[in-house]
């Protein structure tokens, strides 16, 4: 039996995943700030395939202390899923709460780069896995996307830069990079349910379990195969567009 260690794992991608993996026979360290989440899962799922890591990502010390203490097989880790992320804000830079900026580095970004240095020795010597949870805001700029954008365009490439930088480790590196997905990924970022209802009206957009499944086929590809990136988008989506602003500047 393999283990994943999946971050962000209390709601949306990250939960959906560990149900995924688990189901599928692999065993889970499933990380959160959460616990009572992450309990649930441990319940559902079994204790033997489901080992709650509770800390938050930006608490390096935490992160440490984690990682240490996996018990048994959970520290034999074959694949990390690098989810963990969010986004605040929707202001231009000019208005934008630098706050809000430094949430957002602190997590897509510098927590990201920690996790993926720290467990590296392991998945190397295991020959396994990275997969990131990047997005197509990483690739198409929107307003109001500023640093989220950017600390996604930072996540699709630095792990294609671990792929080039694993080359003949064995160690498959793949980068997803979803599109509109409904999960409390805009509730988070606004604050406002009534917000996220609005986005997603009429989308058909795509949800944790459709972003998990390709995680989890990535995954489970033969060992001489690697997908270097996969771009998801729902049908009702695209990425064609640019804004026009008339009259003198």
């Amino acid at each position: 039996m393999k283990t994943a260690f999946v971050t962000g794992a209390t709601a949306g991608i990250g939960e959906a995943t560990v149900r995924a993996l688990v189901k599928s026979g692999w065993r889970c360290v499933a990380t959160g700030r959460r616990k009572e989440r992450l309990d649930a899962l441990v319940s559902e799922l079994g204790a033997d395939k489901v080992h709650p890591a509770v800390f938050d990502v930006r608490d390096e010390a935490a992160m440490d202390e984690a990682i240490a203490s996996l018990p048994g097989d959970f520290a034999n880790v074959d694949l990390l899923v690098n989810n963990a992320g969010l986004a605040q804000g929707l202001s231009p830079a000019q208005k934008a709460d630098l706050a809000d900026w430094q949430t957002m580095i602190d997590t897509n970004i510098t927590a990201m780069v920690k996790m993926t240095r720290k467990l590296l020795p392991g998945l190397i010597e295991r020959k396994g896995a990275i997969i990131a949870i990047g997005s197509v805001a990483g690739n198409y700029v929107y307003p109001g996307g500023n640093v989220y954008a950017g600390s996604k365009a930072f996540a699709n490439h630095f792990t294609l830069a671990l792929r080039a930088d694993l080359h003949g480790t064995g160690v498959r590196v793949t980068s997803i990079e979803p599109g509109m997905v409904e999960t409390e990924f805009t509730v988070v970022r606004t604050g406002s349910k009534e917000a996220s209802d609005k986005l997603y009206a009429g989308v058909n957009p795509m949800t944790g379990e459709d972003i998990a499944n390709a995680i989890l086929w990535v995954a489970e590809l033969p060992p001489h195969l690697n997908i270097n990136r996969l771009e998801l988008m729902p049908v009702n989506q695209d990425f064609a567009g640019f804004a026009i602003a008339r009259g003198e500047q």
